[in-house]
């Protein structure tokens, strides 16, 4: 082999390790250039957005889970709603054998009858008796008269017989008007003002027709609020006891989210600021907006069952969590249902730092005033039906 094909391959090998060099250095260069705009995009993201978002995926959808009890003891004749049947409020849900309520109905509208017409029968009395007052009183007028046309008259005319049999049909016809009087103020006094409404009789025979019929209508078991049906336990023919669980009733389109943040995540929380809730269920491409709507008073080990003992001498420092209410917007919540105990990824946005931690918003919608019981109502209207009609 000659040494000139040497240097020329030798110079072969030099020249395809520059290219390659440079090849390989403009791809370093393109990758460290790429990774510096990455760097710089996300340092300002983080400085625009990233430094004022709070996240935390210790999420989950709470809700009232609203207990169904039967009121009063009976014996189950239907079940007229299953597990995750949507009811109505207002919706009948168990209905129990009511035929000793019924019993005990009639009875006491039997005794409301009596009660009125008996207090019919002393009004009709005590108007006998004030006519008894003014008869009387018309005697004793009489007979004083009388006794004063003798008094006036010379024992010639009169004699001293009559006279003293006059005086004592004075005294008579005094005693017979005081007697008339005690009867009309005792006839007054059972009866009180002459109202039916006020005989003592008659109230409290309303009010035992109140207490039948209410026990009536506790017979069917209705919803409180519009939800889902879950943990049904009662079956046909099974005797209830009165306070015994049937079943629970999720409101389901009153949901919210109750966020486990760390404690030094909450510096920046306040109420009123907008969130965004991602669900295991829909994925990222579906987010829910809500607000935070109230901070726990306390931490969540705090209200355990079993709060920590943090005075021992072998403690050790854990991060607590405090729990945290956010509100969903009810029109997403209804486009998308969410189930309670639902895992979410919750994040926030503190840019807005002003508001309050003390003001709590009520995720349920807020305290409706106490309506105005029907059962009662209806007890009223059959009451004074039954007066009416017996006076």
């Amino acid at each position: 082999m000659s040494t000139e094909n040497l240097l020329g391959d030798h110079a072969a090998v030099t020249k395809r390790d520059a290219s390659k060099i440079t090849r390989r250095n403009r791809m370093l260069a393109v990758l460290f250039g790429v990774a510096a705009a990455v760097a710089i995009a996300a340092a300002v993201h983080w400085l625009i957005f990233g430094r004022y978002a709070e996240e935390t995926d210790n999420a989950y959808v709470a809700g009232n889970v609203v207990p169904i009890a039967a009121q009063v003891a009976g014996t189950a004749r239907a079940v007229l709603a299953g597990n995750t049947q949507y009811v109505k409020a207002g919706q009948p849900l168990v209905q129990l054998d009511d035929t000793e309520a019924r019993i005990a109905l009639g009875q006491a509208e039997a005794q409301l009858i009596r009660a009125v017409r008996q207090a019919r029968s002393a009004r009709i009395s005590n108007a006998m008796y004030q006519a008894a007052v003014k008869a009387r009183a018309a005697e004793l007028a009489l007979a004083e008269q009388a006794l004063k046309a003798r008094s006036d008259a010379t024992v010639e005319v009169v004699s001293g017989e009559e006279y003293a049999r006059a005086r004592e049909s004075v005294e008579v016809a005094q005693a017979n008007l005081a007697a008339a009087r005690s009867q009309l103020a005792s006839g007054l006094a059972a009866s009180g003002s002459g109202h039916i409404e006020n005989d003592p009789a008659v109230m409290q025979a309303i009010q035992q027709l109140k207490l039948a019929y209410v026990r009536v209508a506790r017979t069917t078991i209705v919803a409180p609020l519009e939800g889902a049906v879950a943990q049904r336990s009662v079956q046909i023919g099974q005797p209830v006891p009165a306070g015994a669980q049937l079943m629970t009733v999720v409101p389901v389109k009153q949901l919210w989210i109750e966020a486990n943040f760390k404690e030094g995540q909450i510096r920046n929380l306040r109420i009123g600021q907008p969130v965004s809730v991602v669900s295991d269920l829909y994925g990222a491409g579906m987010v829910f907006h809500g607000r935070i709507g109230g901070l726990s008073p306390g931490t969540g080990s705090a209200f355990s069952m079993l709060p920590p003992q943090n005075a021992a001498g072998n403690w050790i420092k854990v991060v607590q969590r405090v729990p945290v209410v956010v509100s969903l917007d009810p029109a997403e919540l209804a486009a998308h249902p969410l189930r309670v105990g639902l895992s979410m990824t919750v994040s926030v946005d503190t840019h807005q730092r002003d508001g309050t931690l003390n003001t709590a918003v009520d995720p349920a919608g807020g305290s409706a005033s106490p309506a105005p019981d029907e059962d009662m109502q209806r007890a009223e209207s059959l009451a004074r039906r039954l007066i009416e009609e017996n006076d």
